[in-house]
């Protein structure tokens, strides 16, 4: 990239993008922990569950 006559290189762009697409995994991971620790997620699951078991004709 050229600004002002200087040639300018991106080489720190690759790591910050890797560090935003990590913080936002492991932000992404700490909400899905707390939804499915809580009783949302038993209820979430145990529905998940009988649907799948109804569809495979076990439940």
């Amino acid at each position: 990239m050229r600004i002002d006559g200087q040639e300018r290189t991106e080489d720190g762009i690759t790591t910050a993008e890797y560090a935003v697409g990590t913080a936002a995994g492991a932000g992404f991971a700490g909400l899905l922990y707390k939804l499915l620790t809580g009783s949302f997620g038993d209820q979430l699951l145990g529905r998940l569950f009988d649907h799948v078991m109804g569809l495979l004709g076990i439940g």
